[in-house]
């Protein structure tokens, strides 16, 4: 196992990808708006919690709205994105990722997930992964969203370990920079594969065998 003694997973694009269900539910309440939303807007949001994502797509439209006007079109968003997670199933956990997974518990790893999602433990339900984790840190226990280190820091403290023996694996920039904030060592794929603050660069999943 070398130094590291603890994982701890984003969720979204690193277990499994809901990030065509994000954009279908972000982009059905902007067109509803009025408010132009295309992937490069989209692609800002990946990492970063619901308000702060809201926030991102009102910066073009061309009206003010109030605290709870906001309140009610997060929930709208979510109300559609949960609608469109129930077509999940164990079939959108890869047998990549279901074999790395195995293979680093039985090495002796504790596994723990990092997600910005308050939806984690529907997503990891309807993928057949509600158990399996060894802790749970997402957006229904914290209170700053990446790139802020809490969720991780959570994470880590969940499974009984110091940041400076978990390693964090990221797809999105914002997660890297919580990663190293948080004094984690950070393997970063997808997206963020190149970000220069990796400490290590996956072209897959499973590259995390031979990396740890």
């Amino acid at each position: 196992m070398g130094a590291y003694k603890g994982i701890v997973f984003d969720l979204d694009g690193v277990i499994c990808s809901t990030d065509h269900y994000h954009y279908l539910a972000w982009k059905k309440l902007a067109d509803r708006l009025g408010i132009p939303f295309d992937e490069q807007v989209n692609n800002r949001l990946r990492g970063v919690s619901r308000m702060a994502s809201l926030e991102i797509i009102l910066e073009k439209s061309e009206k003010a709205y109030t605290d709870e006007e906001k309140e009610a079109f997060a929930q709208e968003k979510n109300d559609t994105y949960r609608e469109l997670l129930k077509e999940m199933s164990p079939k959108d956990l890869t047998d990549e990722v279901r074999d790395t997974l195995n293979e680093l518990r039985a090495r002796g790893y504790l596994l723990a997930i990092g997600s910005s999602s308050k939806n984690t433990p529907f997503i990891l339900e309807r993928i057949g992964l509600g158990d399996y984790f060894d802790a749970v840190s997402d957006g229904n226990n914290i209170t700053h969203s990446k790139p802020d280190p809490e969720v991780f820091l959570k994470g880590a403290e969940r499974i009984g370990l110091d940041p400076s023996v978990c390693v964090v694996v990221e797809d999105a920039h914002a997660g890297v920079e919580g990663a190293v904030r948080g004094g984690f060592a950070c393997a970063a794929m997808g997206d963020a594969k190149d970000d220069p603050r990796a400490t290590w660069h996956m072209d897959s999943f499973s590259d995390l065998k031979k990396i740890l």
